[in-house]
């Protein structure tokens, strides 16, 4: 019998070699002492005993052997060889009793290289066992910069604190996530009963990921998939699934593993146009359904400007469809206990669709929109893309961009204030837009940077010790509020006038939403764009955007201002364009092309006529930590969460 499965083994191993030839690839195992040198290596671990994953025993310490085995560690040597023979013999052992005694072997990062045991693995992987016994030497590599050095570092850290040694992910980061969701701190142990409970689970959900995947291509992994499952589902409610029920949710989750897996770099590529309205389809000929419509909010809109803008939105279109949609609002919902009820409440009251108004808000909402695949839900957010939830956002750096232009021309010493609350993705758009704005026309330009969200900041007390009177500060106002410190004005000892003010008009989209969906044209943006995941990021051209001008200012300038509107909503005029400097440089070296919208969106640096800089995390006020941990620029944090929801 040993030597039909030695033949059968064999025919396995020569399928290999042949392929690996015809792609002129390497033929056989990866040999370790010829991908590494000493200097390579940082030291040596013994770790002792080790279960280790066939899967991940990839080739051989030493060259030896390794041309005796195809790179699937199937052997291509002749049976009636002494090896053919060894290989048989372990084989008719396998068969009767088992292989038990541990092969030797080094760890690379977290790839198994065999010393001892060429065969016993060959054998083991032809039957697909899928572990083995080793004693483990570790080859610990130096620190460098590569992301693939650096996820390991994360692994070992992982490995040491739980014994886990299979799992292995393709970003940096997803180490930690992984605590978060099983529910241990870095520094805290991992029973035995805890081990085998996750690696239950995990065989689970990688049996079903394979499964599902089948012979797909696919730029992530199980481990990566994972984590996206456990971003929905929760890991306590793995651990109580069934094979049966890890593969139902797993295929509703399936579009978002797709959309992960195609995404390089995080890239997005925002709609940035309103679709032209198609014709309205016909319909049976039934007294039309109103559609329900949610709108949920994190303050009251009388306490918040942002808040207040889009309930200014969600009047406009009760009045504008006033017969065939009702609108109800949730105020308050300020934490992820009360988002997921109200969204669970909301599902189950058949509502049609449901706005979220934050970034925080989003993974709750792709936690029930996957769930209430029925219901539509959008984010407003940007630099975030699912393909469950729709995402929304303006660009209203275009109207910064011209506030900057005014501000420059009116400040006769160059030294302008702007006032940001958060450091999120957009924010930094803004900023940067309206520095450029400035310095167009007015070369001496210094736009000197507050953050009302930092600790311990006074911007208006900063200004006035700098005898700065043009300031940038929050785009509009919430009703109770009687400031005067809008958009852009001048301040002094006289008192505050108000020159302009940038602002959003939801209403213009929430109408556009509400017509799609009457007119049965919802999925017509997917299939112009080619993809369920949509991020709406209209500007100026969609009348999402504005700048209204006050009393105050010159009549050149409002002339100025006006053609700067006709200029960017043609696009002739693009605030991002040509050679761009930050703090630290040069930024864009291309002096001849517009920067794109991704790399808009992304933009974590400031422009080098801005005086300050982007606060880290930890110097930000206790309220503002949410917001930051969803879409801030670069915070560890926002990377963290935002691989979660994006991988």
């Amino acid at each position: 019998m040993s030597a039909s499965e030695y033949l059968k083994a064999q025919k396995l191993g020569e399928k290999r070699y042949q392929a690996a030839i015809a792609k002129k690839e390497y033929p056989y195992l990866p040999v370790l002492e010829e991908l590494i040198s000493a200097s390579d290596i940082e030291c040596e671990v013994n770790l002792g005993l080790q279960q280790i994953a066939l899967g991940n025993v990839i080739g051989t310490a030493t060259v030896g052997r390794t041309t005796a085995f195809a790179s699937n560690f199937m052997p291509i040597l002749d049976y009636k060889t002494e090896f053919g023979s060894k290989w048989s013999t372990l084989c008719d052992s396998h068969i009767e009793e088992g292989i038990h005694d541990p092969i030797k072997a080094y760890e690379y990062m977290n790839r198994f290289y065999v010393i001892e045991g060429n065969k016993r693995v060959s054998v083991l992987k032809y039957f697909g066992a899928d572990s083995v016994p080793a004693l483990v030497i570790r080859k610990v590599p130096k620190r460098t910069n590569d992301p693939e050095n650096r996820i390991y570092y994360e692994f070992m850290d992982f490995h040491k604190q739980t014994g886990i040694n299979y799992i292995w992910f393709t970003k940096e980061g997803s180490f930690d996530k992984l605590r978060d969701y099983i529910g241990i701190t870095a520094d805290s142990t991992f029973s035995e009963d805890e081990k085998m409970d996750f690696n239950s689970a995990h065989l689970a959900f990688e049996k079903a990921f394979l499964a599902r995947s089948g012979s797909e291509k696919l730029a992530i992994n199980a481990n990566d998939a994972m984590l996206i499952f456990l971003n929905v589902y929760g890991y306590e409610a793995l651990k109580e699934m069934s094979q049966e029920e890890v593969k139902a949710n797993l295929d509703k989750l399936w579009d978002e593993i797709l959309l992960s897996n195609h995404k390089k770099d995080n890239q997005i590529t925002p709609k940035l146009e309103p679709a032209e309205s198609k014709k309205k389809l016909l319909a049976i000929k039934l007294a039309p359904k109103k559609l329900n419509v949610a709108f949920i909010y994190d303050k009251d809109p009388v306490n918040s400007v942002w808040i207040y803008s889009h309930e200014l939105g969600r009047r406009d279109i009760e009045e504008t469809f006033r017969e065939q949609i009702d609108t109800q609002v949730f105020c308050n919902i300020d934490d992820n206990t009360k988002l997921a009820d109200c969204l669970h409440q909301l599902a189950e009251e058949k509502y049609d669709i449901i706005f979220t108004t934050g970034p925080a808000m989003l993974q709750e909402s792709l936690k029930a929109a996957i769930a209430y695949p029925d219901v539509k839900i959008l984010n407003c957010s940007l630099n975030m893309s699912t393909s469950h939830v729709r995402t929304y956002y303006a660009r209203m750096y275009e109207a910064k961009f011209i506030t900057g232009i005014i501000a420059g021309s009116l400040c006769a010493d160059g030294k302008i204030g702007y006032i940001a609350d958060y450091p999120i993705y957009g924010t930094l758009a803004n900023i940067n837009a309206f520095a450029l704005g400035a310095k167009l026309v007015n070369p001496r330009a210094r736009v000197y940077l507050q953050w009302s969200k930092e600790k311990g900041t006074n911007p208006q007390e900063y200004f006035k010790n700098m005898d700065i009177h043009y300031i940038s500060d929050q785009d509009m106002i919430a009703p109770q509020d009687i400031s005067r410190q809008f958009g852009l004005y001048y301040s002094d000892e006289n008192g505050i006038s108000n020159l302009a003010m940038p602002f959003y008009n939801w209403a213009l989209f929430y109408e556009r939403i509400i017509k799609s969906v009457l007119d049965g044209n919802w999925k017509q943006d997917e299939k112009e764009v080619g993809t369920k995941a949509l991020n709406y990021w209209w500007g100026m051209s969609a009348g999402l955007v504005d700048v209204i001008c006050s009393k105050h200012l010159p009549v050149g300038t409002v002339r100025l201002v006006n053609l700067m509107k006709k200029l960017i909503i043609e696009g002739t005029v693009k605030p991002f364009y040509g050679k761009l400097y930050s703090q630290a440089g040069v930024v864009r070296e291309n002096e001849e092309d517009e920067m794109k919208p991704e790399e808009i969106m992304k933009m974590d640096w400031l422009c080098e006529n801005v005086v300050g800089n982007i606060p880290e995390s930890s110097d930000l006020v206790e309220g503002a930590h949410d917001v930051v941990a969803i879409q801030g620029v670069n915070t560890p944090e926002s990377l963290e969460l935002k691989k979660s929801v994006e991988s």
